[in-house]
């Protein structure tokens, strides 16, 4: 406001207003602004400026009283002083209208997200900001009260509203700059760490849908100070804590998780390198919970640093399937799809591409076409020892049909470019061929690419109703898919199905597709015999057993 009330027409005032909210001459602004901040009287421009940093270098939005509670710890103190905390007032007023409290949240942001662009690339406003920032959660989860917190809680007591950010977030803020003084703070924390509150938060905040992060008494038992420096990822303080010589670097926590399973889970190629140059490291130790090596841990997650450090060492099993779905590395990496991650695992002579996991029996190829990873069905594929016909034992689908049954053209044109392809096997549960499949839910993509290898059989029927895929294309309306499979010449149209003796024609005239039915042939005077709501909607498929693991894909109905 105050640099459109500066210009001097109406004219002028205008012209920046509209600067202002295309997002132009807003840097001035913000200088202008910032100096005056500087301006203010000393402890009222050093808030200012730290509110500023906060909101804007903070992981996540904060609330309006954990802002309030960092901003009033002191340095070197030892606990909590509420008297120093300032009001949410206080804050506004100091930063001069450059934040502002989102009501619907009670969260601090920035006025404008042009304001986070000019603070970027100004980064001299600021001296170290994320060492202050985690010298300050580290204070704080050093405070008298929040070690005096049960290890057993589930929620933070309001008075001590900052633990939830410190727990979870000072290891993010010390990655990006460590300090003496951080270093220092940190390993006071970690010391006993697994009877410390935020060891709890930090697990909780982190958990992936598949934990169980703490023990029967809700703690988490034997994640040490190492644990929690290897989770957060410090390669500095990490090496710091094994300099003490009081760790068991092979210790494990309460799921049998070692030191460097947690740093190759989280992708922390720091700490793993500083860990494998230590004596006593075992690289390869399963965890007790899913029996999954730091390896499946570091390619579940794509971390192609340290999965490339771990593949280096001679005593790695490349091959070490889990329990908790009996697959492989190379497993994890193709259902998730991790390009780099399958290049070098194929790289290597002694992993095997064709082990299926143990839950659906489905191998790397499966999976990745399944889900539609292009690239990685290629990669697999120029292996001459994939076998590229091995269906899974839940559905007996082959790659190819998985394919197509997700729609992925990419994948089911790479596939039919090998001859060695059989584009007519069957599934296992209502005997589908991808053909058959594609025809019934009109996916003319699909059906086109399949029509383009002269081995593919237009009258393979279903085992559940006789049905052909001409017979489910014109019974669903499918025009487009009808036309393709007669301009090819040897569809069957009189193929009658074995539940119902319905032909082609009979079910795209009882379900009033009367396009298709004039394309089979003109309409006949039989009257069916059957009674009219048989052709009052269209026959489904009964719905199998969905999976219930992603990201396998659930099945559709015709």
């Amino acid at each position: 406001m105050d640099a459109i009330l500066g210009e001097i027409t109406l004219h002028q005032r205008r012209k920046k207003l509209d600067e202002m909210i295309r997002g132009e001459a807003l840097g001035d602004a913000y200088s202008v602004t910032l100096s005056r901040v500087k301006a203010q009287q000393r402890s009222r421009a050093k808030l200012g400026m730290e509110v500023l940093m906060w909101v804007s270098h903070a992981e996540r939005l904060l609330h309006v009283d954990e802002l309030c509670h960092a901003l009033g710890v002191e340095e070197g103190s030892a606990d909590l002083n509420v008297r120093n905390i300032p009001a949410i007032e206080t804050l506004l007023a100091c930063s001069l209208g450059l934040v502002t409290v989102e009501k619907s949240s009670s969260t601090v942001r920035l006025i404008h997200y042009t304001l986070q662009e000019y603070l970027s690339h100004n980064a001299d406003l600021f001296l170290k900001p994320h060492s202050m920032i985690a010298e300050v959660c580290l204070t704080y989860l050093n405070f008298r009260r929040v070690r005096g917190l049960s290890p057993t809680l589930r929620s933070i007591p309001p008075a001590l509203p900052f633990v939830e950010y410190a727990s979870c977030h000072w290891g993010t803020h010390a990655r990006w700059e460590t300090t003496e003084s951080v270093k220092r703070l940190a390993l006071e924390l970690l010391d006993e760490y697994d009877k410390h509150i935020s060891s709890k938060m930090l697990l909780l905040h982190g958990m992936d849908h598949w934990d169980q992060p703490l023990d029967r008494e809700d703690k988490p038992r034997g994640f040490s100070g190492l644990h929690g420096a290897a989770y957060v990822g410090s390669e500095d303080i990490t090496a710091a804590l094994l300099e003490m010589n009081k760790w068991d670097v092979q210790a494990t926590d309460f799921n049998g998780n070692t030191i460097i399973a947690w740093a190759a889970r989280r992708g922390h190629e720091g700490v793993v390198r500083v860990l494998l140059e230590r004596n006593g490291i075992n690289p390869d130790t399963p965890d007790t919970l899913y029996d999954r090596t730091p390896l499946s841990w570091a390619v579940g997650g794509g971390h192609e640093g340290v999965v490339r450090m771990l593949l280096e060492r001679n005593d790695i099993n490349p091959n070490a399937a889990d329990t908790q779905y009996g697959r492989t590395p190379l497993l994890w990496a193709t259902v998730n799809g991790h390009k780099g991650v399958v290049r070098m695992l194929l790289e290597r002579n002694d992993v095997s591409p064709n082990i299926p996991d143990t839950l659906y029996g489905r191998t790397p190829l499966s999976w990745a076409a399944g889900n539609g990873h292009e690239a990685v069905v290629r990669m697999l594929l120029v292996r001459g020892d994939v076998n590229p016909n091995t269906a899974d034992i839940e559905y007996g689908r082959t790659p190819l049909l998985w394919a197509a049954w997700n729609r992925h053209e990419g994948v089911v044109r790479a596939l039919l470019e090998r001859n060695d392809i059989d584009p007519n096997t069957p599934d296992n549960l209502y005997g589908q061929t991808p053909l058959l499949w594609g025809a019934g839910n009109g996916h003319e993509a699909i059906v086109g690419i399949l029509l383009e290898r002269s081995d593919t059989n237009l009258n393979t029927p279903d085992t559940l109703y006789g049905r052909t895929p001409l017979s489910w294309a014109a019974g669903n309306g499918h025009e487009g898919v009808v036309r393709m499979l007669l301009e090819r010449g040897d569809s069957n149209p009189n193929a009658a199905d074995t539940l119902y003796g319905q032909t082609p024609l009979l079910w795209a005239t009882g379900n009033g597709h009367k396009r298709i039915a004039g394309l089979l042939r003109e309409p006949v005077s039989l009257v069916p015999r059957y009674a009219p709501s048989l052709f009052s909607t269209e026959v489904s498929f009964p719905e199998p057993s969905e999976l219930s693991e992603p990201p396998s894909k659930r099945m559709r109905r015709f």
